[in-house]
C-alpha cells in the first residue's frame, strides 16, 4: 500500500512541476513561437532566412563522432546564425558546386571539401612547409549534408 501512495505523490508531483515549468518558456532570441525568421546582413544585402517545418529527409549513413578530427569543434544552430553577422567569420559550404549553386546558407561562399587544402589561403591561412598556418584567419565554421556526412570535418584534416 504504501508503494502505491509514493507512486500516486510521485505522479501530482511530477504534474504540478511540469506545469509549473512549462509556463517558464524562454525562447534563445533567434527564433521564437511569433518571430520564425533571422535576419543577415542590413539594408538592401539583408537576407532574410526562414524556419520552416518540413517532412524530414532521409539520408543514408551513419551518424558521426561528435569531434570527428582533432580541432574541429561542433557548433549550434544558434551559433551559425550569430556567425552569419559576424565579420570575423567564415561560414564555408564544403558540398560540390552544383548543390551550392542550387541552395546554401546565405553569406556561405564554396569550397568543395575535395578542395580544401588547396584553397586554405581564401580562409587567410599561410602555407608553411607542408602544412598551413591558420592562425591568424577568422573563425571558419565549415558544412555539407548533415549529421551523417564526413565530409567537411574530414576535409580539415592535415590542413592545420
Amino acid at each position: 500500500m504504501n508503494i502505491i501512495k509514493l507512486v500516486v505523490l510521485s505522479v501530482i508531483l511530477a504534474f504540478f512541476t511540469t506545469s509549473i515549468y512549462a509556463k517558464e518558456v524562454q525562447y534563445l532570441g533567434l527564433f521564437t513561437a511569433k518571430e520564425k525568421s533571422y535576419t543577415v546582413g542590413k539594408g538592401k544585402d539583408a537576407v532574410v532566412i526562414k524556419r520552416v517545418m518540413t517532412s524530414c529527409a532521409k539520408n543514408k549513413g551513419w551518424f558521426q563522432d561528435f569531434v570527428p578530427v582533432k580541432g574541429v569543434t561542433p557548433v549550434t544552430e544558434a551559433d551559425l546564425l550569430r556567425a552569419l553577422n559576424d565579420k570575423n567569420s567564415i561560414v564555408v559550404d564544403m558540398r560540390m558546386q552544383d548543390q551550392y549553386l542550387k541552395e546554401t546558407i546565405p553569406t556561405s561562399i564554396n569550397i568543395p571539401f575535395g578542395e580544401m587544402e588547396l584553397r586554405m589561403d581564401e580562409l587567410g591561412c599561410k602555407k608553411d612547409g607542408d602544412k598551413w598556418d591558420c592562425s591568424d584567419t577568422p573563425n571558419v565554421y565549415g558544412f555539407c549534408n548533415g549529421p551523417v556526412c564526413p565530409q567537411s570535418p574530414y576535409s580539415y584534416e592535415g590542413t592545420c
